[in-house]
């Protein structure tokens, strides 16, 4: 809940068009709301520009709805990662304006669509077996408000790919690098601009990648000073970084850094 919810609930108390036990437990639920299994945490938006996404990984199909079902009443826009096609049917019996998103694996509800960043995201993949985690990572960017391009299958095996896209890849304000194998393409990316490259090691590749640890490994070595790099397959965490990168923060003045 933020400033502009709580003058709300007090003006409809005010007013009488809140009973006083209906804004009591709106009130009590101010930071989290308890539904047994999960404590949501409505206060996340205000802390950290978007709301708590879910992680469906690990949880039931009903607990998942009930997570959302409290979430979409408070927040226009809402994720879940890491889950199904059938829990999508269920989330959508619920939520009709629900997406389904089969690569990524993720459901978007995007009522919200302003554009808070500061300029465009860009991101890249090295192979189009990496798409699946940068697609991940590019639909959390757009739902967090930021224009996002998409630069698929230019990894370094064939480098003239990447290099067909250098002017694109200039006028990025932030860039994601998701790849596999032995990671190499952050590197050069990094090389070739002058802004913020997040890398994310895939888990793509034969034996000797170890599931991706051979990429992490290279990233984490890059000799580009401007790559960083996010966990194994952790297209969330990319695209969530590189929105906070990317934003127009206000100050509560009235004022951003956008200039």
């Amino acid at each position: 809940m933020n400033l502009s919810e709580i003058e709300e609930l007090l003006r409809a108390h005010q007013t009488g068009d809140m009973e006083t036990a209906e804004a009591a437990r709106r009130l009590a639920n101010l930071h989290y709301e308890d539904i047994e299994h999960t404590r949501i945490d409505h206060a996340r938006a205000a802390r950290q520009g978007f709301p708590e996404v879910v992680f469906g990984a690990g949880k039931s199909r009903r607990q998942i709805c009930e997570i959302v079902e409290r979430l979409v009443a408070r927040s226009p826009n809402v994720l879940v990662t890491r889950t199904d096609a059938a829990t999508y049917g269920e989330v959508r019996n619920i939520v009709t304006d629900a997406e389904w998103h089969e690569s990524a694996r993720l459901i978007r509800i995007r009522r919200d669509p302003t554009e808070l960043g500061v300029g465009e995201v860009g991101v890249v993949t090295a192979g189009t077996s990496d798409i699946p985690v940068a697609e991940e990572a590019a639909l959390v960017a757009e739902a967090m408000g930021n224009r996002v391009a998409r630069i698929w299958d230019a990894g370094v095996a064939g480098i003239h790919r990447l290099f067909a896209e250098r002017e694109r890849l200039l006028g990025f304000r932030v860039i994601v690098v998701a790849a596999g194998m032995e990671g190499a393409l952050p590197s050069v990316v990094g090389g070739l601009v002058s802004v913020p490259v997040i890398a994310v090691p895939t888990s793509i590749g034969y034996g000797a990648s170890f599931g991706g640890v051979a990429a992490l490994l290279g990233m984490l070595n890059s000799c580009s000073s401007n790559v960083t790099v996010v966990n194994i397959d952790n297209g969330f965490g990319a695209g969530f970084v590189a929105s906070l990168i990317n934003r127009k923060w206000n100050d509560g003045r009235g004022t951003t850094n956008a200039e």
